[in-house]
């Protein structure tokens, strides 16, 4: 075996012992006290609990708001504009003292942060669903935070109808976490409205999938916010579709995600349906079209239902159909039975190419390499 293919191997054996991994999401409201300013402070408790976490065995990926509300500070708006471009601008300013602020706070504990500026259709485009994970997943690898915010100050749709409530949802299932955690300024949710109702009692664990949810979730956010618990309740059901719990806790309270981590249950917690290996096998299966077929030699199919190892390209003996990298395509035994589907790393032409031939060889072959493998096994269904 080549030492390209004992990296990959490696890699693969890593992976299937990784660390739990949460996506934490904290509020423009909780993250600047309410239009105040960055509240340093909290985010050097929640940082110092986030390092407790990593310590723990605990992988972390924040999803932070506050770019625009931390803009409209620093340029003297009290009022969120409803410019289109005025909101880009104040997303422009802010953005330079959040990054510098999360910076600063880890580097109190001698790590560094990475910025991941992402919108929905990053998310939704195969290619670059493809190249958004491998960029976060490899920053996990080398012990870097990565701090994801949508990218506000070029994209006009996530500002005017987004919420990073949905895309904390949507990394989490990018990342495969195992929970996502909103930190709000609530403490969770309540079975009615408690400005309405203070004896209203807080719903402390339900299914994701659970309809009536939607019903007490209530309206929107406040002036700074985009979003309210019900975009909380709609991102704990995206998340569960690749088998994250979600909890909704008040960011506010002391050592709350010191709490989660001892299996405590401060706020509310929305759990799965289905398993997280389960949940995401579904969602590739069930989501996504064929876009061509790979046929395997006896070995390579006996590795990927056996083994549960990746697909690469000296297991393939044919390529057929025309796809892009990213898009998905059906694994198939030589007498055209289906052994597996999945996301492609290399398109038709080059794949075609890479038939038979070893990853040690791929540089040469392509001039490039995106990876060791022709399909991740973290990106196939094996049946």
């Amino acid at each position: 075996m080549s030492q390209q293919q004992d990296q990959a191997q490696s890699m693969e054996q890593q992976d299937s012992r990784r660390r739990a991994r949460w996506v934490i999401k904290i509020g423009s409201a909780l993250l600047t006290n309410n239009g105040a300013g960055l509240d340093t402070h909290l985010m050097q408790r929640w940082v110092d609990q986030m390092v407790a976490l990593r310590a723990q065995g605990i992988e972390v990926v924040v999803v932070s708001s506050g770019a625009v509300a931390e803009g409209m500070r620093r340029l003297g708006w009290s009022q969120r504009p409803d410019s289109i471009h005025a909101l880009q601008a104040a997303a422009a300013v802010g953005q330079m003292g959040l990054v510098q602020a999360w910076e600063s706070r880890f580097q109190v504990h001698g790590l560094h942060t990475a910025q991941v500026l992402l919108t929905h259709d990053d998310l939704s485009d195969r290619t670059r669903y493809l190249n958004g994970r491998a960029t976060l997943l490899t920053l996990l690898r080398l012990q870097v935070v990565p701090v994801v915010n949508e990218n506000d100050t070029v994209v006009t749709d996530e500002i005017r109808f987004g919420d990073n409530d949905t895309l904390a949802a949507l990394v989490a299932n990018l990342v495969e976490a195992d929970r996502l955690v909103i930190l709000t300024d609530q403490n969770g949710l309540y079975e009615r409205d408690p400005r309405k109702d203070p004896e209203a009692p807080l719903i402390r664990e339900a299914q994701a999938s659970d309809p009536r949810l939607m019903e007490v979730a209530g309206g929107s956010g406040g002036p700074l916010g985009r979003g309210g618990m019900i975009t909380k309740v709609r991102a704990a059901t995206l998340a569960a579709r690749s088998g994250a719990r979600t909890t909704i806790a008040s960011g506010r309270s002391p050592e709350v995600l010191a709490a989660l981590a001892a299996g405590e249950a401060p706020g509310t917690t929305l759990l799965p349906d289905t398993s997280p290996y389960n949940a995401r096998k579904q969602w590739l299966a069930g989501h996504l079209q064929m876009r061509g077929r790979l046929t395997l030699d006896a070995g390579a199919v006996k590795r990927l239902r056996e083994a549960g190892s990746s697909l690469l390209p000296v297991g393939v003996t044919a390529v057929q159909g025309q796809f892009s990298r990213g898009e998905m395509v059906a694994c198939e035994d030589e007498q055209g039975q289906r052994v597996a589907c999945g996301l492609v790393n290399y398109d038709a032409d080059e794949a075609a190419r890479l038939v038979r031939r070893k990853s040690s060889e791929i540089q040469a072959i392509l001039g490039y390499r995106n990876e060791e493998e022709l399909i991740h096994r973290d990106n196939m269904v094996v049946f």
